[in-house]
């Protein structure tokens, strides 16, 4: 099994594990065990992938629910679903309505074990409760010539123990100056905040707008997401880091593949 789950999670803090690109498991003191949008496709040619092999195998993590923040296939994998249920059926999956759409269509996940869910939404997952929320608004953003999303794009705050964690998806470029989008997420008050950025990559949050973002939540912590899987869409966290001022939210870089306790010593 991976170590994740002979982790003993002490009280007051949550057991996470980065693994690469957006992947998360998350484990709270009580032993239930969250993915969050798992990623782990077992051909991997050299052109398109930093790593030959897969950060985990499926069969070694026994989840107990999963979390999808859109339908694109970095983030909702229908090969990576099935070989999760063929071996651990018990796993129940939440996420928007394309996503859960095809797993039940091509991952052959039971309905029973689904549940589409909106922005605006309160859930519970076993001991921890999550709330859905907008990374991409889906009329996009019209004052900047941002496009309606191609598919509905959710990101999640979850409260696990005394710990709340915000995963980002994939937010809108302009997420920083959309206040609506901000309030939702710095009223539910998580402290730390795992999201995707890019340098140059205009989909998604520029460093600086990525440093933005974290100060309006209010984050205390800031874990750059979204990178050290793709050749073609790596960066240096380091550079993402050097963007966070000494009053910031301080940004924390968890290497590949590894398990932090968070709060950190």
């Amino acid at each position: 099994m991976h170590s994740l789950v002979a982790l003993e999670v002490p009280a007051g803090r949550v057991g996470v594990h980065w693994f690469e690109q957006s992947s998360y498991a998350v484990k709270d003191p009580e032993g239930t065990l969250v993915l969050v949008d798992p990623y782990f496709p077992h051909q991997r040619p050299a052109e398109r992938y930093l790593h030959p092999e897969p950060p985990v195998q499926e069969r070694e993590l026994p989840a107990d629910y999963v979390l999808l923040t859109h339908d694109h296939s970095d983030h909702t994998h229908p090969e990576t679903i099935r070989r999760l249920v063929e071996a651990h059926p018990h796993v129940h999956f939440f996420g928007p309505k394309e996503s859960i759409a095809r797993i039940v269509q091509e991952a052959g996940v039971d309905p029973d074990r689904t549940n589409v869910v909106q922005a605006g939404e309160e859930f519970q997952l076993g001991t921890m409760t999550a709330w859905a929320v907008w990374a991409k608004p889906p009329h996009g953003d019209p004052n900047r010539g941002i496009a309606p999303p191609d598919v509905t794009h959710l990101g999640y705050v979850v409260q696990a123990g005394e710990v709340r964690l915000y995963f980002s998806g994939d937010p809108i470029h302009t997420f920083a100056e959309q206040e609506a989008l901000i309030e939702a997420i710095a009223r539910l008050r998580p402290d730390v905040g795992f999201l995707t950025t890019h340098p140059s990559e205009g989909e998604f949050p520029f460093f600086e707008g990525s440093a933005q973002m974290a100060r309006r939540i209010g984050l205390k912590h800031a874990v750059p997401a979204h990178y050290d899987c793709f050749v073609r869409r790596n960066y240096d966290p380091q550079e993402w880091a050097a963007y966070f001022g000494p009053e910031d939210p301080q940004p924390l870089i968890i290497p590949r593949n590894t398990t932090i306790l968070y709060p950190p010593d």
